[in-house]
């Protein structure tokens, strides 16, 4: 099974990568899948890289859960 985790995007880097937040820790991943991101998007990420932009609430949604069960 794949899973992937929704993020908030704290910082877009020149060189491709992105800073994000889920779960309360920052993590450095690749975001050269998605075009002009911007902090304070969300995406998913999965293995390293963000893989689609998703909708603010459900991203939040995603969060709470996460929190909830892990």
């Amino acid at each position: 099974m794949c899973v992937g985790l929704s993020a908030k995007v704290i910082k877009v880097r020149d060189d491709g990568t992105a800073v994000v937040e889920a779960t309360g820790a920052r993590r450095e991943v690749s975001a050269d899948l998605l075009d002009d991101l911007e902090p304070g998007d969300y995406v998913m990420v999965h293995a390293g890289s963000a893989i689609a932009r998703i909708d603010g609430d459900d991203g939040e949604e995603t969060d709470g859960l996460a929190e909830e069960y892990l």
